[in-house]
C-alpha cells in the first residue's frame, strides 16, 4: 500500500512500511514488488579483463569483476550474447535496448520499442511514473517508444527530484521550487505531518522512516551544492568544440558525484514505489569527460586534453581498464544502497534486476559480435545469480532472448 505525506507543494511518497502491510508481508508470503534497472556504459570494456575463462559458480573473478566481489553471489556474468545485424559503429547505442538492425544506416533506420517501455506495456505497473529515463552528461537516453521515437533522458538531478516530490497547484509548486532553490527542505514543509504519522508506527518503521528522511535531505543538500559554480572536476572541452564549458546549473561538477546522485535518486524512486523500471546511461560515446586516477594530462600541439573517455577506449591499455573499473564502482555503490534497504524478509537488491552492459564490446574495434553483460540482483526470487554463463558459439544467442 502506497503512502504519502502531503502539504502545500509537496507530495512525499514513503517507503514500504511493515506496520501498514498485512502480516503475510513480513513473513514473506506476499508477492514482492519487482523492479528492473538497465544501465549502459558506452564504448565497451577492456575485453581481456572482463570475461571469465570458465563458466559455472566457482569461476575466477577477472580484474573488471573484482570491483563487484562483495556481490559475487548476487550477480551473473554472461559471455557470447549479441545483437545480430547491429553494425559495428557508435550508432549501436540506439539499438542497445531494442535490437533493431542496422542503426548505422541513419537515413533508412527506424527504431523499435525499447525493453523498458515493452515491460511497461506488458506489466502495467501501478506507479506514479511508468519509468524514469536518466543519464549523466547526455540528454540522449536508452528508451524508445513503440514507434521508435527517442524518450529524452534527464541528466539534471534537481529536475528529477522535483518531479518526484513536488506536487500541488501551480502556485504551490512554484513556491516550493523557490524554497528548494534557497536551500530549504521539503522536509520542512511536511515536518508536522511527519511527526504525527511517525507516532502511529512501531519502532522498526520509525527507524526506517528516519533513515529515509535523512536520505531525502542528503540528496537535497547535494543538489543544492550542484547548483553552485565551482572548479570543474573531470571535465575537458570536446575536440569539436574546445571552448564550450560544461553546464553548471543543477549538474555536479564532479563526474563521480553526478553519477552517484543519479543513482541515489533512482534508489528513492524504487524505495517509494514511484517507479519500478528505470534506464540509466552513464556518459556518451563521444564524451569529453576525463576520468579520475589517470596519469597526468597528455597534450598535443593545440593544447587539447587527449586523456578523455572516447579516445581512451581506443587505447585498450591499463588506463582504459581503470575507466571500466570506475564505472563498475558506480554499480557497486548502487548495489550497496539497494542492499541496505529492507523490504520484509528481503532487501531492495533482492527484489531488483539490474542489467549492466555496453553497446559495443571494445571501443578500439567498435565490434558487436558479443557484448559484456552483467545481471545483478534477485528480482524477488525469480533469478538465480552467482554464475558465469557462456553462450559463445551457441545458436540463438541473441541478447533480445535474454531481454524477454
Amino acid at each position: 500500500r502506497r503512502t504519502f505525506l502531503r502539504a502545500a507543494g509537496v507530495s512525499l511518497a514513503l517507503p514500504v512500511l511493515e506496520s501498514l502491510q498485512p502480516r503475510a508481508f513480513a513473513d514473506g508470503k506476499t508477492a514482492p514488488i519487482r523492479r528492473a534497472l538497465f544501465i549502459c556504459t558506452p564504448l565497451g570494456v577492456h575485453p581481456a579483463n572482463f570475461f571469465p575463462t570458465e563458466a559455472g559458480r566457482d569461476y575466477a573473478l577477472t580484474p573488471y569483476l573484482e570491483v563487484l566481489k562483495e556481490f559475487r553471489r548476487d550477480f551473473t556474468v554472461m559471455s557470447g550474447l549479441a545483437h545480430p545485424e547491429v553494425g559495428s559503429t557508435h550508432d549501436s547505442i540506439y539499438s542497445f535496448l531494442t535490437g533493431a538492425p542496422h542503426p548505422e544506416l541513419r537515413a533508412g533506420f527506424r527504431n523499435t520499442i525499447s525493453l523498458d517501455q515493452y515491460a511497461i506495456e506488458k506489466l502495467v505497473p501501478d506507479t506514479r511514473f511508468g519509468s524514469l529515463t536518466l543519464a549523466s552528461s547526455s540528454s540522449r537516453g536508452l528508451s524508445f517508444t513503440r514507434s521508435g521515437v527517442p524518450i529524452p533522458a534527464d541528466e539534471r538531478p534537481s529536475r528529477v527530484f522535483r518531479s518526484m516530490f513536488v506536487d500541488g497547484t501551480p502556485t504551490e509548486v512554484n513556491a516550493q521550487v523557490q524554497r528548494l532553490k534557497q536551500g530549504q527542505s521539503i522536509m520542512d514543509t511536511v515536518r508536522t505531518e511527519a511527526k504525527d504519522f511517525s507516532r502511529s508506527l512501531g519502532q522498526t518503521d520509525r527507524d526506517k522512516l528516519d533513515e529515509y528522511f535523512t536520505s531525502v535531505r542528503d540528496v537535497e543538500q547535494r543538489i543544492e551544492q550542484a547548483g553552485k559554480k565551482g572548479e570543474l572536476q573531470g571535465w575537458r572541452p570536446s575536440l569539436a568544440k574546445p571552448n564550450i564549458p560544461r553546464p553548471a546549473e543543477g549538474i555536479p561538477q564532479d563526474i563521480a558525484e553526478h553519477m552517484r546522485l543519479m543513482c541515489d535518486i533512482l534508489v528513492l524512486g524504487f524505495q517509494t514505489d514511484t517507479t519500478r523500471i528505470t534506464t540509466l546511461k552513464l556518459n556518451n560515446d563521444h564524451s569529453a569527460l576525463r576520468f579520475p586516477n589517470l596519469p597526468s594530462v597528455q597534450q598535443k600541439g593545440n593544447g587539447i586534453d587527449y586523456m578523455i573517455h572516447h579516445l581512451l577506449s581506443h587505447s585498450d591499455g591499463e588506463d582504459w581498464l581503470k575507466v571500466n573499473q570506475f564505472f563498475l564502482e558506480q554499480i557497486a555503490y548502487l548495489a550497496r544502497k539497494l542492499d541496505a534497504i529492507q523490504e520484509g524478509p528481503r532487501t531492495l537488491l533482492d527484489n531488483t534486476m539490474l542489467m549492466h552492459c555496453s553497446s559495443m564490446m571494445a571501443g578500439a574495434r567498435h565490434d558487436n559480435d558479443q557484448l559484456p553483460v552483467i545481471v545483478l540482483g534477485g528480482a524477488g526470487g525469480r533469478l538465480k545469480p552467482g554464475r558465469a554463463l557462456d553462450y559463445t558459439g551457441k545458436p540463438d544467442r541473441q541478447l533480445c532472448r535474454l531481454f524477454i
